[in-house]
């Protein structure tokens, strides 16, 4: 009989008997302007600064140049770089602006919105809206969403690649520090339920009780950790979709419809392969989503794990809490933590946490069954995020392109 299938975390080390986080990268974005590139295309390079800080994104660099003159042939840079950010703008009025027949940059919004999935519409012709939307989040989860990884193209792939060179500068764990947290992670489920200071708000059953439709899809992070051979071999269908944006991303084929139970099923596997889950603080007309990370592949999470910096992330209701004299400084809870706040020296039988990294999964008791020397204990003073409602400009509704 085989025994429990173990995933390793790339973010977490074990040197000379120490076993804890990597040593953390510094942000390398190299800053240029438009006068840098004079053999790129003005179009680009405005398309470029539109996807900048404005849009939450970084600087004009060598990478986010390289990424949008991948993403947009040069004749949708043409059209695309008159839409700027905050803007929701008809064919009619895009038309205005770029001295085009309507229809020819109706059309060329049309395969951007809803064939590529790099911007977004709301609204039904003649009075289609469309927007621009971060490259994160935002393009990178549109554009490579889906159910199967065989439906990668080399465009697709090549975005991939891309993508994760700009990532790599450091730029979102730069801007991180300034943004609302936007998700929360919630405790796994084998742990909270014997926490006796557990609230309905730290269920994931509790937290899609509202919704009535499911829809599952691929991870998108570890698809690209996958394709860049830094695959952490946990489980991949796990992002879900809840309320009527999963209808109709099963209808674009681009995730699967499951019940309720199925999900919590698949949330259940994610977490026995060392996954957490975490769930939406911003809601838009009844939909939300969720996915299930790992500190070794997760964007966000590595903004803290890999970046050291604070992620949009809010802060947890429980941190953990050892005993010493049941501790025997295994280094199990500090190779099982995805975010690398626990530091054990198992030669000289030490252990150091750094609060400010924990997300209060409780993914180190589950690792310290056997000495059970932890216990979530909840955050003196604790309030509960507010959960933001918004009633227009749907964006999860624009995954759609309706």
């Amino acid at each position: 009989m085989s025994g429990k299938k173990t995933f390793k975390n790339r973010m977490v080390q074990k040197k000379g008997g120490v076993i804890g986080p990597i040593e953390p990268k510094n942000p390398s974005v190299s800053v240029k302007t438009i006068g840098d590139y004079p053999s790129i295309p003005k179009s680009y390079l405005e398309v470029a600064e539109n996807y900048g800080p404005d849009l939450s994104g970084p600087p004009l660099c060598d990478e986010l140049v390289e990424l949008i003159c991948h993403m947009f042939t040069e004749d949708e840079a043409d059209i695309i770089r008159h839409l700027k950010p905050g803007e929701y703008k008809t064919a009619a009025e895009m038309a205005e602006r770029t001295h085009r027949p309507e229809e020819e940059v109706r059309k060329v919004l049309d395969v951007l919105a809803r064939e590529k999935y790099i911007i977004m519409s709301v609204g039904h012709p003649p009075q289609t809206r469309y927007f621009l939307i971060p490259i994160v989040p935002g393009a990178f989860e549109t554009i490579l969403v889906r159910t199967s990884m065989d439906t990668l193209t080399n465009w697709h792939k090549t975005f991939a690649k891309l993508y994760s060179k700009l990532y790599d500068t450091g730029f979102s764990a730069l801007k991180a520090k300034t943004q609302e947290p936007g998700i929360r992670y919630l405790p796994v489920g084998e742990v909270i339920e014997n926490v006796q200071y557990a609230l309905p708000y730290d269920y994931f059953a509790e937290y899609i009780d509202r919704f009535d439709n499911f829809a599952v899809a691929l991870c998108q992070c570890r698809m690209v950790a996958e394709l860049n051979g830094q695959g952490c071999g946990r489980p991949m269908e796990n992002c879900a979709s809840m309320g009527k944006s999963a209808l109709l991303m099963a209808k674009q084929g681009r995730g699967r419809l499951v019940e309720k139970q199925e999900l919590l099923d698949i949330k259940k596997e994610a977490e026995a392969s060392g996954l957490v889950t975490w769930a939406m603080l911003l809601e838009r007309e009844g939909n939300s989503t969720s996915c299930s990370c790992c500190g070794c592949c997760c964007g966000i999470m590595r903004s803290i794990s890999e970046f050291n910096m604070p992620g949009r992330i809010a802060p947890p209701h429980f941190l953990p809490e050892c005993d010493p004299d049941k501790c025997s400084y295994c280094g199990k809870c500090a190779l099982g933590c995805p975010m690398g706040a626990i530091t054990v020296d198992t030669k000289n039988k030490t252990t150091a946490f750094a609060a400010e990294r924990c997300i209060g999964c409780g993914l180190c008791l589950v690792q310290c069954k056997k000495e059970q020397a932890l216990s979530l204990k909840p955050v003196p003073g604790f309030e509960v995020p507010e959960v933001k409602i918004r009633q227009s400009r749907s964006v999860l509704a624009g995954l759609s392109g309706n």
